[in-house]
């Protein structure tokens, strides 16, 4: 079984939501630490799942043949 990059892509995402769900969680505990150790590996899942969306269309361009001309 192989993993796609669109996979990739939605796992950080949901990784992200869940991580940042936690992160509230902890923040309304009180437990300012560990909310801002989920807060921060939240938000790099989502950076991540940017990263992953970003080379998939850089792809899908390369492909069809659209370059950058460098200004000209």
């Amino acid at each position: 079984m192989t993993i796609t990059v669109n996979k990739m892509e939605l796992a950080s995402k949901v990784l992200a939501v869940i991580l940042l769900g936690v992160a509230a969680y902890f923040y309304s505990a009180g437990e300012s630490d560990y909310a801002f150790a989920a807060a921060v590996v939240g938000i790099c899942s989502f950076f991540l799942s940017m990263r992953f969306a970003i080379k998939r269309r850089l792809a899908a361009a390369e492909t069809s043949g659209i370059k950058d001309e460098g200004g000209k």
